[in-house]
């Protein structure tokens, strides 16, 4: 019997399932481990997909979700329909080019340095210390920020602008140095989670590849160019296209609480999720923030398909899919 026949006998998905059912009998533990994930993964990001519907109604409480009108593509025109659209996509996208950009070198950076101390204490410190910002809120990052930028009390305004010669400044009243902030703001505190995958990734790499290296008289940072970037290139490919999957969605807690908000600063510091956030507050219209999300995923995921497209014709054993 062929395997046309098969498949339309049903022999061939019995076979499929009697495969299934023996690999999790073989591998039960490993499934066992993978069940809380899978749960977690179910009710928190495909349970939730049924309330996409809210971006095209006009959501009534009273009505509740399938109860509500339908509005079309109503609660779209608040980000379209609005000067201020080209402003919040312009920073959301720039921000997040800069971002990409910058955490994957300064990381690759220090992991090569941690990765070549000698000392197992001083690796572990640095470790610690790296990713220590990466751990702190976005409510506490904002204090610290204002404490070196407060007109009045900050650090900033009254020890090392004076030994300088320089004069105070009113920094939530300065735009011009904001993009400059947050930049580096997010590198001190997000450079730590890339920074430790590329340490393992290097931890992983053969150190008889290194020891050849300098047998044949090549230089540290040869070693680094022909082994340890090459070794890094599938998971700078990873992080990267994570990364650019989330391009149009922007850390709120970054932009809204260390700018404390400030309406002197929204033309550098406004993106879409806090430009959607102050209109909820003020219009309360759950519609539209349904709609940002939507907006937000569908191009995400869209850009994330042209990225892994184009790393596919160049280098297709690194594609994610």
């Amino acid at each position: 019997m062929t395997q046309q026949a098969l498949s339309r006998s049903g022999g061939l998905p019995g076979r499929r399932k009697n495969r299934f059912l023996e690999a999790i009998r073989k591998h039960w533990i490993l499934y066992l481990m993978f069940l809380p994930g899978a749960v977690y993964l179910i009710i928190n990001n495909y349970i939730p997909m049924a309330g996409l519907v809210v971006a095209f109604k006009d959501y009534s409480a009273k009505r509740g979700l399938w109860g509500s009108n339908w509005a079309g593509l109503k609660n779209f025109e608040f980000l379209f329909a609005t000067p201020d659209a080209l402003v919040i996509t312009r920073n959301t996208i720039l921000y997040n080019l800069a971002f990409i950009l910058l955490n994957n070198i300064v990381g690759i950076m220090f992991a090569i340095f941690i990765c070549d101390m000698k000392s197992q204490r001083s690796k572990k410190v640095f470790q610690s210390a790296i990713l220590f910002p990466y751990l702190m809120s976005s409510v506490v990052l904002g204090y610290i920020v204002y404490a070196f930028l407060s007109q009045q009390t900050g650090i900033v305004n009254n020890s090392i602008l004076p030994a300088l010669g320089g004069d105070p400044v009113n920094w939530y009243s300065n735009p011009p140095a904001w993009p400059w902030i947050l930049i580096f703001v997010n590198l001190w505190k997000g450079v730590g989670y890339g920074c430790l995958i590329y340490i393992s990734t290097i931890n992983g790499i053969d150190p008889s590849l290194f020891e050849a290296c300098t047998l044949d008289g090549a230089s540290k940072w040869q070693s680094i160019v022909h082994i340890t970037l090459p070794e890094l290139k599938a998971t700078i490919i990873t992080l990267t296209l994570m990364s650019i999957g989330r391009i149009f969605y922007s850390d709120f807690g970054l932009f809204y609480q260390v700018p404390r908000n400030s309406g002197l600063l929204y033309s550098v510091t406004d993106v879409i999720d806090t430009y959607v956030y102050r209109g909820l507050m003020v219009q309360n219209n759950v519609g539209m923030a349904a709609a940002a999300g939507f907006y937000q995923s569908v191009v995400g995921f869209i850009v994330v398909l042209i990225a892994n497209g184009v790393v596919r014709k160049v280098s297709s054993e690194n594609a994610l899919f």
